[in-house]
């Protein structure tokens, strides 16, 4: 008998995710957004729109977005997100927006 060990080649850690430049690909559910992350702030850009929110991260797996100033009452809520696996620089996630039913899947890719 013997034992195979696959270790991956990074650190399965969400930390590298907390700061950077990111993309979401445009797609099915998705316009092609840009994000800034710096300590507990999050700069969103897609299309011509750009949102400041706040980050807080609750756990590895786990964060909320609120906006900062809301435009109007979808914004209000808060926006929870589970991240669901992660890849050397992207990771996959659902997003739900307060206690609603809505949800959706992505992918979040740190470009910096």
């Amino acid at each position: 008998m013997f034992f195979l060990s696959c270790k991956p080649s990074f650190k399965d850690s969400s930390n590298r995710f907390k700061e950077g430049v990111f993309e979401i690909p445009a797609g099915k559910d998705f316009v092609k957004e840009t994000i800034i992350r710096k300590d507990s702030i999050q700069i969103s850009k897609y299309g011509d729109q750009i949102d400041t929110l706040s980050i807080e991260w609750k756990n590895n797996f786990f964060y909320t977005l609120k906006y900062i100033n809301p435009k109007n009452s979808l914004q209000k809520d808060p926006m929870y997100i589970q991240i669901n696996k992660f890849r050397e620089n992207s990771y996959d996630f659902t997003v739900k927006i307060g206690f609603s039913k809505f949800k959706k899947s992505g992918t979040v890719i740190k470009v910096k």
